[in-house]
């Protein structure tokens, strides 16, 4: 269940791995502004995300490797370091697009307070960290509801990232948040930019493919020929 306010799409067609140093924040408990992450776009590739829907399937893919490969720092190592930084239960990671520059954002629950961490998706290190409260305030219904969820759970976020890892570059991993979650989703991108999803047991860690968008692409591919 991702909690970002806001989950941008990262439109770039190449992207910048910088070597200079940054400042990072340290101090989960701390509403700590973020630094600056040391994977940047180049402004004169990005695209509005309108456009994107214009862009043809070799693009998207071609987008998808750059990402993949600019993340040096996998999606479980991002985890294990945004709990050293906050500790708590991860719940879901994914790599953002936040102005410009690549991060791996890591939502975390501790007690019934949840934390917002961005990890450098470079260098590892944690960029910034804050309490993240919901506009809706469902914030102690989210934690009853993951802490039900996970109740008995023996594979974590970082566990599922690793094992999702096996079938291509890990982008994101999320507990199913439809209430009685058994699986972490987990997604990631292929050799050649195509994108996956794969469910990881919670209790097993067994990985299996996610079918869910499968059988709405199907469906859609089927009204738009009917349409015709």
């Amino acid at each position: 269940m991702k909690r970002n306010i806001v989950i941008a799409s990262v439109a770039a067609a190449a992207l910048i791995g910088g070597g200079s140093a940054v400042a990072f924040a340290t101090g989960g408990d701390d509403d700590s502004a973020a630094s600056k992450s040391s994977v940047q776009l180049k402004d004169n590739d990005r695209k509005d995300q309108d456009d994107r829907d214009d862009r043809d399937d070799r693009d998207d893919a071609a987008e998808n490797t750059a990402e993949a490969k600019a993340a040096k720092v996998t999606a479980a190592d991002a985890i294990k370091a945004a709990l050293a930084d906050t500790s708590g239960t991860a719940v879901s990671a994914e790599l953002d697009d936040e102005d410009g520059g690549l991060v791996w954002d890591v939502d975390i629950l501790k007690g019934k307070t949840w934390h917002s961490v961005e990890v450098d998706p470079g260098t590892g290190k944690v960029l910034g960290s804050w309490v993240d409260k919901d506009d809706d305030g469902d914030d102690a219904a989210d934690a009853a509801r993951v802490n039900s969820a996970l109740k008995g759970a023996s594979v974590s976020a970082a566990d599922a990232a690793k094992a999702g890892a096996d079938k291509g570059t890990v982008t994101s991993v999320d507990l199913d948040d439809d209430g009685t979650a058994t699986t972490w989703n987990v997604e990631t991108t292929g050799a050649k930019g195509a994108e996956s999803e794969y469910d990881v047991d919670l209790k097993t860690g067994k990985v299996t493919a996610d079918r869910t968008d499968d059988d709405h692409d199907g469906q859609d591919h089927d009204d738009d020929g009917s349409d015709d």
